[in-house]
């Protein structure tokens, strides 16, 4: 069975195709800041077979309002098509594996942060240790992922190190608290915990709409 994995949530576009033994057939990541639309579905179709899938897996948030949509409609429609299976998985998660892989954050707590709306950042705590019941295995987010000014986040996440393409927001902290500005590269979903890749395929903003639909007269 192949997989299919759709990531635009944040200002990077990210796809990856792989097997079973997760065996990669390929993968695209760029940073386009905007445009998620209009690269998307060029970079599936570069991957062999056109990125021909069993099952689809997308990114539903938090991040962009509208690089979320976008994924989220991409995934659902070639499901569709193809007569697919589709499931979601979170940006702060995929980030804290990237972390927990490769920046050897894994044996210490570590707080992921991306950019959020109004001056805030998304943030979620993790950790790697085999210790942790919530998931089987030696990965695990410690709680929920909030919204919060960024000093209130720096508060919350007490001594722990930063990673994420939040971190710029975070002000003056001292470099050993400051790790990579990461952002989600679809690639990474093949390590994530089963439970971690089985959410919903609808939209996780963590905030409500900036734009509200008026009320009845």
């Amino acid at each position: 069975m192949r997989t299919l994995v759709i990531d635009t949530a944040t200002i990077a576009c990210s796809v990856a195709l792989f097997g079973d033994a997760n065996d990669s057939f390929g993968n695209e990541h760029e940073v386009v800041g905007r445009g998620h639309a209009e690269r998307l579905l060029p970079m599936i179709a570069r991957l062999p077979d056109g990125g021909r899938a069993d099952h689809i897996l997308v990114d539903v948030g938090p991040g962009s309002f509208t690089g979320i949509r976008v994924g989220i409609a991409a995934a659902r429609a070639l499901a569709f098509g193809w007569g697919a299976t589709v499931s979601g998985y979170s940006s702060l998660a995929l980030i804290a594996m990237d972390n927990f892989l490769f920046a050897q954050g894994a044996d210490r707590p570590f707080a992921v942060v991306i950019e959020g709306g109004h001056g805030e950042v998304f943030m979620q705590r993790f950790v790697g240790r085999t210790n942790i019941p919530i998931v089987a295995g030696n990965f695990a987010a410690l709680d929920e992922f909030v919204s919060l000014k960024p000093a209130d986040a720096v508060a919350r996440a007490g001594d722990m190190e930063f990673v994420g393409s939040g971190i710029s927001r975070l002000g003056d902290l001292p470099a050993a608290r400051l790790g990579a500005e990461l952002l989600p590269w679809a690639l990474l979903a093949r390590e994530l915990p089963p439970s971690y890749r089985n959410l919903p395929p609808v939209p996780l903003y963590g905030r409500a709409p900036d734009a509200k639909l008026p009320g009845a007269r």
